[in-house]
């Protein structure tokens, strides 16, 4: 009889993988695929802390609500840094896709980073399990990295995955379907906003928020001289005279801004590759290294890596989505997982 209730939970419910980033939130529905993206933010009203909105809506008031709402980021460093706004956003997201969820709760997969504390996951477990999900199987970022971007991780020969995210850039070295080497690093598309806000204070005494630091990073951010380099025009407030304020930055100023943390993440690829087996360091050899999440993005990071590490270096075709659609493959073959788990 209950092997009769758990296939028809089965049958009904619409598992889901979710990619619970620090910028953003991606789900996978085993049925459709991505059925949604969205940045990982809460608006809350302050006296009461009722939520006001969640996800895009919420994004847009970042640096501009009033005295009574405050927009909320509640993962911090890839790991939840607010525990009931994260679960009321989880449930937001969980109940936006799966239609049966009050009915039949979906099974879940999160990724998280690979270096987060025993804690920090049961954090995860327990706020995805109070959002409304039935079973929670949590898998390592690189891994789900790897296996979005198409990476033959079954194979007795070395994968190596470059995943920089918001919070945090996850490096692993994968074969037969297990992690030979990973390290994470709180380094990633935050702290380079951060670096970016702190060059134009310090060299403009000009004041600029979050998202505006994240436009620069876009528009002009790079990680090795451009062929042909960029100029942005940005909006502020002078910190001196208090008033607004524009003027014209280039990439090579940004770049410059960035140079810490393209650092930060070349020294770790370099300290995966020392420690990496030898048997297996002769395979990267040929196959290189993959990089994904949105990090991975910014504009010759490739090939600055690919000269500091002496390996050809690739991004994925869709690194934003590489996490997402690995937790999706997972769903495939969740008896599988659960029992490597």
């Amino acid at each position: 009889m209950q092997y009769m209730r758990r296939r028809a939970l089965g049958f009904l419910s619409n598992d889901i993988g979710i990619d619970l980033g620090t910028a953003n939130t991606l789900v996978f529905s085993k049925e459709k695929g991505i059925v949604l993206r969205e940045p990982s933010v809460v608006a809350v009203y302050n006296n009461t802390k009722k939520v006001r909105a969640v996800g895009l809506e919420a994004k847009m008031m970042l640096g501009r609500t009033p005295g009574n709402i405050t927009a909320i980021r509640p993962m911090k460093d890839g790991v939840i840094a607010d525990f009931e706004i994260t679960e009321a956003m989880l449930r937001y997201f969980i109940g936006k896709v799966s239609k049966n969820a009050k009915f039949v709760p979906p099974r879940v997969v999160i990724a998280v980073p690979s270096g987060i504390t025993e804690v920090e996951r049961r954090a995860v477990k327990e706020s995805a399990i109070h959002a409304g999900a039935r079973e929670v199987l949590l898998l390592q970022e690189p891994m789900a990295a790897a296996i979005g971007v198409g990476l033959p991780i079954d194979e007795p020969a070395a994968n190596m995955i470059v995943d920089i995210g918001g919070g945090t850039t996850e490096v692993a070295i994968i074969s037969l379907t297990g992690i030979v080497f990973s390290r994470s690093i709180r380094v990633g598309g935050d702290q380079m906003d951060l670096a970016i806000i702190n060059y134009m204070k310090r060299a403009y005494n000009l004041m600029i928020g979050e998202r505006t630091a994240e436009e620069i990073k876009i528009k002009i951010g790079s990680a090795f001289p451009l062929d042909e380099e960029l100029s942005l025009e940005v909006k502020g407030r002078d910190s001196v005279a208090g008033l607004p304020k524009t003027i014209r930055i280039t990439s090579q100023e940004i770049r410059d801004a960035l140079d810490e943390t393209f650092n930060a993440i070349t020294e770790t690829v370099r300290g995966a590759l020392e420690r990496c087996p030898p048997e297996l360091s002769a395979d990267l050899v040929d196959r290189g290294i993959v990089l994904a999440g949105g990090g991975s993005m910014i504009r010759n990071l490739h090939i600055r890596l690919s000269a500091a590490t002496g390996l050809p270096v690739f991004v994925a075709e869709d690194p934003l989505s590489a996490v997402a659609k690995g937790t999706g493959a997972v769903l495939e073959n969740l008896s599988f997982w659960l029992r490597e788990s």
